[in-house]
């Protein structure tokens, strides 16, 4: 019997045509190359692509723009049509989609309608959410629309721990929306969405680690997954920043302030492989840039493949192979320089 981890992989992989087989070869070279040379070398399209639903959220997660309401590019929803354009344009070449950046995608009012556009056309759709919107028709149509993975936020197995930081949430909503997503799932034999519940360690809730493995099992969650924070203050500590040193990005330095663990080397594989479109249009390089100060071009006016290949997007490239420490966004970044996990 296989396991939902492993269908995953194959329900992945059986999503490839040659053109996206290609494209990973031709990108994946490509990187290389530009490491080898100092200069990026672009041959093939993005791999993978991340577009935001919208930037509302219901709750005010401290380190979060869309709860700290901190944002300033405007707060809308993603159009329709502009989504369309987006899948009809990458669906050859592109192989994975994320329908998230910022705010909480289930308040898209046809959120599982933009998922079901995507997966008639072959594209293996993703997305995070707090579940505080999987009523019993919702999570029925999740199902029903092809999602292939589903990642919860539940950042605590109690109330009061929960709330620490999931702001304004209700942990039993995550709870019984996790329960007919499940129960939906069993009930019309669907293999997806592979269900995960990423728990976000901090300080406040480090010691329900174990608990939180045993709520998934007892759930029937597919996986638990473990996440470390991004904290916007950290040189002088910051009160979330966990004890666990394997689950904190930072670490105490001789002097008593913390630094990032990630010595930010020259490179950075999401420039080469992926892409974050915003609600609005705008290409950005990478989930880093939440506020879309970086914005490389907008695809109302080009083409997803036009923006890829401009000197915009040439010159940020450039830059993270010479002097990646300059770069704003890269300076809390623990990603990037892994290829394929």
């Amino acid at each position: 019997m296989l396991t939902p981890g492993f269908y995953d992989s194959i329900n992945w992989f059986k999503k490839l045509t040659f053109e996206r087989i290609l494209n990973l070869f031709l990108i994946t070279f490509s990187y290389y190359i530009s490491l080898w040379l100092k200069k990026p070398q672009i041959w093939g399209k993005p791999v993978s692509i991340s577009i935001e639903p919208t930037t509302s959220c219901n709750l005010r997660c401290p380190e979060c723009p869309s709860g700290l309401r901190s944002f300033t590019r405007p707060t809308g929803m993603l159009e329709a049509d502009l989504f369309k354009k987006v899948i009809d344009e990458s669906a050859s070449f592109a192989t994975y989609l994320l329908l998230y950046f910022q705010g909480e995608p289930y308040l898209h009012p046809n959120f599982n309608e933009l998922v079901n556009y995507a997966h008639q056309k072959g594209l293996y759709a993703a997305t995070s959410t707090n579940a505080h919107y999987l009523t019993d028709e919702n999570a029925k149509a999740t199902i029903e629309s092809g999602l292939d993975r589903l990642i919860i936020s539940i950042d605590g197995t109690t109330q009061k721990t929960y709330e620490s930081y999931r702001v304004g949430g209700t942990l039993d909503k995550v709870l019984e929306g996790t329960k007919k997503l499940t129960y939906w799932k069993k009930k019309l034999r669907s293999k997806t969405p592979y269900i995960i519940f990423q728990f976000l360690v901090v300080k406040p809730n480090e010691h329900q680690i174990e608990e939180v493995k045993a709520l998934g099992k007892q759930l029937g969650v597919d996986k638990v997954a473990f996440k470390t924070a991004q904290l916007y203050e950290y040189e002088n500590g910051n009160s979330l920043m966990p004890t666990i040193e394997k689950y904190s990005r930072y670490k105490l330095l001789p002097n008593g302030k913390y630094a990032l663990k990630n010595k930010l080397k020259n490179q950075c594989w999401k420039m080469w492989h992926s892409t974050v479109i915003t609600w609005d249009g705008k290409m950005v390089p990478c989930c880093f840039d939440k506020d879309a100060t970086h914005e490389r071009g907008s695809i109302k006016e080009n083409s997803v493949k036009e923006v890829w290949n401009n000197k915009n997007y040439e010159s940020f490239r450039k830059q993270l192979l010479t002097d990646r420490k300059s770069i704003d966004i890269c300076k809390n970044c623990t990603e990037g320089t892994k290829v394929w996990g």
